[in-house]
């Protein structure tokens, strides 16, 4: 399985942005994609999952309200429309699908929000 996320970019606090994830490879064996971030000196922290049958979708707490994730099967692609953000949301976006043990990640895309 192969991720490229895209849709990363500079914004001002209070801008939206949307990131997507294309995925290719053997994608019907999925039962979850995620969004996770890392930030300079923080661990890598999830941000959104979104889960299949039935489907779920769960937020970290401080994107609550203000991130969505949502799943395309017939494109193979997970989006996350991010809304009024935070300067604290400044990190680099990794896409995260898993099948079974295995993870799959995506390279990352940077989001700089300035105040």
């Amino acid at each position: 399985v192969q991720l490229v996320e895209s849709g990363g970019g500079a914004v001002q606090a209070g801008d939206s942005l949307e990131l997507s994830c294309d995925a290719s490879g053997m994608v019907a064996s999925l039962n979850a994609m995620a969004w996770y971030r890392q930030a300079p000196e923080k661990e890598r922290e999830m941000v959104a999952v979104i889960t299949s049958g039935p489907t779920t979708a769960n937020y970290a707490d401080s994107v609550k309200g203000r991130f969505t994730i949502f799943r395309d099967n017939d494109k193979n692609s997970v989006t996350l429309p991010m809304n009024n953000l935070r300067p604290e949301d400044t990190a680099v976006y990794y896409c995260h699908a898993r099948s079974g043990v295995w993870n799959y990640w995506g390279r990352g895309t940077q989001v700089t929000v300035s105040s």
